[in-house]
């Protein structure tokens, strides 16, 4: 077993209304080879408001090529990390120095050393805390991070272990790439950073009492992998950076895949479909949410929480699942005892489901 302390998400300072990303898209990214009504369209379809991005939107017309967008990558990712991770170990009761284990979540970058090296120096961390960087897993990444957690503390109930995930998709965007992935891609992914704290259950134990239903406790995670799906999601990466790849299957690899999945996890777990009380979906757009309804047979509100993320900040890879997470606990707290139910999927193409449960005893 293993204890969520605390989640916290954070989002650069820079926030534009769709309207205006659309405009500046069009015109500095495209360079105006794909008339503005028709990205106008896709874009009114992302299911978008706001979006929060790394640099002020001006900055990208300045942006010469990938040696450039990744530098700025690491300059802001770096900066946003350090902020998730310290607010959420001061929200957690807990200081660098407590981490015992610090995994970090990115596919919007590289940088070598990693963002968890670069951060870890930076907050203050342990010379010997264990680093675990997890790239290349895109939005499924928040959800098999809090897994990965769970593995990890499940061994060493004693310790503490920290999620850092950051997503900076706007600084992958292709210039003059008209093709239909970079067009919804740029119309549905926004930037930002989250943290998740979590304890081991020797350690929760010793606090047993003081936990509320915003520290819920991780009972057990289920990875799938699908068949022939490489090429459903994921990066082309060349000498102009991460072009994306995003086939239009994906809500149908969701309607015919996840609720079978969904059904053996809670099987395999003495549980029901009826058992789960709320669900902390990724947004990976409105078509993918809406398959994700019918796969799990749940109305619109059971995912309410992560529409309105959606349209409040975008999808942010994988620190998106983190930030309706953050959401559901402050906003929405689940009801003492109640089951619920962590989901994303990213390239592979594949799933990571993660069961959790509020405590029984509010604080």
């Amino acid at each position: 077993m293993m204890r969520v302390l605390s989640v916290h998400g954070v989002l650069p300072e820079h926030r534009y209304p769709q309207a205006e990303l659309t405009h500046a898209f069009t015109e500095v990214v495209l360079r105006g080879q794909v008339d503005e009504a028709v990205v106008e369209r896709i874009h009114g379809n992302a299911g978008v408001a706001w979006r929060h991005l790394a640099l002020p939107v001006h900055r990208y017309r300045e942006l010469s090529g990938f040696t450039e967008s990744n530098d700025a990558f690491i300059e802001a990712g770096v900066e946003l990390g350090a902020r998730a991770v310290t607010d959420a170990l001061k929200d957690a009761g807990l200081t660098p120095q407590d981490v015992d284990l610090f995994a970090s979540a990115t596919v919007t970058g590289l940088a070598v050393p990693s963002l968890d090296a670069r951060v870890a120096a930076l907050t203050g961390m342990r010379p010997d805390v264990i680093r675990v960087p997890l790239v290349g897993l895109g939005c499924v990444a928040g959800a098999a991070g809090v897994a990965r957690l769970h593995d990890y503390l499940v061994g060493h109930p004693e310790s503490v272990a920290v999620l850092m995930s950051v997503e900076l998709c706007t600084l992958t965007l292709q210039r003059d790439d008209v093709s239909m992935a970079n067009l919804v891609a740029s119309g549905l992914f926004g930037d930002g950073a989250a943290a998740v704290v979590a304890v081991g259950g020797e350690r929760a134990r010793r606090h047993e009492g003081t936990h509320g239903a915003t520290q819920p406790e991780v009972l057990a995670t289920r990875s799938r992998l699908y068949p022939d799906s490489e090429r459903t999601m994921g990066w082309d990466i060349g000498s102009t950076g991460f072009k994306i790849v995003l086939d239009a299957s994906v809500p149908t690899l969701v309607e015919r895949y996840l609720g079978e999945d969904v059904q053996g996890f809670l099987r395999d777990q003495g549980l029901t479909h009826d058992d789960i009380e709320w669900y902390v979906a990724h947004p990976g757009g409105p078509k993918v949410l809406e398959a994700m309804q019918q796969a799990l047979d749940v109305p619109r509100e059971a995912l309410q929480v992560t529409w309105d993320s959606l349209s409040r900040i975008g999808n942010l890879s994988s620190a998106s699942v983190l930030h309706v997470l953050a959401d559901t606990l402050a906003d929405r707290p689940p009801r003492p005892g109640s089951y619920g139910l962590m989901l994303a999927m990213g390239p592979g193409f594949c799933s990571e489901l993660v069961l959790l449960r509020a405590p029984e005893v509010a604080a």
